[in-house]
């Protein structure tokens, strides 16, 4: 591919979506600097467990990441079942015939999908200058900073364990409003959390519930499933895409351009995918194609997102097992959800109506 652009490139931000287009662009010989404000990569999270997601295409992740010429070094558990929990305590078990996920570990320690990334970046000849934010741009930019602001809460516990292998989630109201409590267990690390999309000032009695619920139902801090060393952490998550994710010489990716998975938050492969896409505009000296390439290869799955939270917010209590049935009694649980979260004629109608009325996208915590 012709190289017409700079041949430097400035990252601001060291998360998946930063380190992957830092990866992309020195595997194409750009010279690649990222900046990264905290003092370590990764330093936002604490060693919890996030799912990686499966289900938006055929294909499946890891084999995207490679094509993308990222490496999946990270510890990853494949998951193809997950149990979840209705408002009743009714339990719905969702299987598929691949992994629905993988689970991996975020954060600065070794094996968490940060610091693999940070290492292959590194390997490239990538200069990575950490506790100091990027500098006004000069040339070409890439702006992939978390979130300056949230609209989501999650709060939980990280700790160690050993209990087998498991994943568990609620759909409950009085647990997480409009959102969901999970419990996440693979090797030898646990998960609990709320991740709240509504109702924000609840967050620790939400927590508080969703410790007693897993507790009584899997037997969460004893000799069922014991709870060793465990560490508060907490979080905010910005979900609300951008009308537009380029100004001038700065093209915005992941978090920063608000591309994030509106009905669940499963937006890792989403914020790669974002930079890789940008990466690809400026290497064929075309930056203005970057506008054309995500909304072509993610605006109308963001839209549909933004149309499933919307009804799935109108569910409520009531409705949560019912569509929970749903779910669970499709043969494949991974096809199901590529259906649903695919983008559709009706969903493309439906956007207009539904997104100011969702509350992830007019308010804050």
């Amino acid at each position: 591919m012709p190289q017409q652009g700079p041949p430097e490139l400035t990252v601001a931000g060291a998360g998946p979506a930063g380190l992957a287009a830092a990866i992309r662009a020195a595997r194409a010989g750009w010279r690649v600097t990222v900046y990264e404000r905290r003092p370590e990569v990764g330093a936002r999270f604490h060693g919890d467990l996030q799912g990686l997601e499966n289900w938006s295409t055929a294909g499946d992740v890891l084999e995207e990441l490679r094509t993308w010429g990222i490496e999946p070094a990270f510890r990853h558990h494949p998951f193809r079942e997950v149990t979840v929990f209705d408002p009743a305590g009714q339990a719905h078990r969702c299987r598929g015939r691949r992994p629905l996920f993988y689970l991996v570990r975020r954060g600065p320690e070794p094996e968490s999908l940060d610091q693999a990334l940070r290492h292959q970046a590194e390997a490239l000849g990538v200069r990575l200058h950490l506790g100091r934010p990027a500098p006004p741009p000069a040339g070409w930019r890439i702006q992939a900073h978390g979130p300056r602001s949230g609209n989501v809460i999650a709060l939980g516990l990280v700790f160690e364990t050993e209990a087998p292998d498991g994943c568990w989630a609620a759909a409950s109201d009085r647990l997480a409003p409009k959102g969901y409590a999970y419990l996440l267990v693979a090797g030898g690390r646990g998960t609990v959390a709320a991740c709240l999309f509504a109702d924000f000032h609840r967050r620790r009695e939400c927590l508080a519930a969703t410790l007693a619920f897993f507790r009584e139902r899997l037997g969460l801090g004893t000799a069922r499933l014991p709870m060793e060393r465990p560490r508060p952490f907490g979080g905010t998550g910005l979900f609300a895409p951008a009308d537009r994710a380029a100004a001038g010489p700065v093209l915005r990716v992941g978090e920063a351009a608000g591309f994030q998975d509106a009905l669940f938050g499963f937006g890792i492969r989403y914020a790669m995918r974002s930079a890789v896409l940008a990466v690809d505009a400026l290497l064929t000296g075309e930056p203005e194609r970057y506008e054309r390439a995500w909304r072509r290869a993610l605006a109308r799955r963001f839209r549909a997102a933004v149309v499933n939270r919307y009804f799935y917010e109108r569910l409520g209590d009531g409705g949560y097992g019912g569509f929970l049935r749903a779910v669970a009694a499709a043969p494949d649980v991974r096809r199901w959800l590529r259906r649903y979260y695919g983008p559709s004629l009706w969903k493309d109608l439906a956007y207009p109506l539904v997104r100011s009325r969702v509350r992830l996208l007019a308010r804050g915590p």
